[in-house]
């Protein structure tokens, strides 16, 4: 089992910055896959960005070219760097931890991209 929690988040403008941060209570060298999901109020959960043990990324095509997920194994830390965010951007973002038998979510930050 392993413990995720965000943070980072807050209210940003348009085209403004924003780094996620996520922290794992053990080791997630061998977590296949850590990743971000955000949901919107009223929308479901969807995927943003996801990074494997390998360092393979893949990315939402609405976040493509302003997004960047990392991972940093010996901190057991996940990010997600946000640039030239838009007011759609705005959800509660989640960190995930898939690790094909086991499933694990943070809490939540929220992120809200407004003048």
């Amino acid at each position: 089992q392993v413990q995720l929690v965000e943070s980072g988040g807050g209210l940003v403008e348009p085209g403004g910055s924003l780094r996620l941060s996520c922290a794992a209570s053990r080791s997630i060298a061998g977590i296949y896959t850590m990743g971000w999901y955000r949901q919107a109020p009223g929308k479901q959960r969807d995927l943003v960005a996801v990074i494997d043990t390998v360092g393979s990324t893949n990315y939402a095509e609405s976040v493509k070219g302003r997004f960047t997920i990392s991972r940093d194994n010996a901190k057991n830390m996940v990010y997600l760097q946000m640039n030239g965010l838009k007011p759609e951007d705005t959800a509660v973002y989640y960190c995930n931890a898939d690790q094909g038998y086991l499933v694990s979510w943070g809490q939540g930050t929220q992120v809200t991209v407004s003048s």
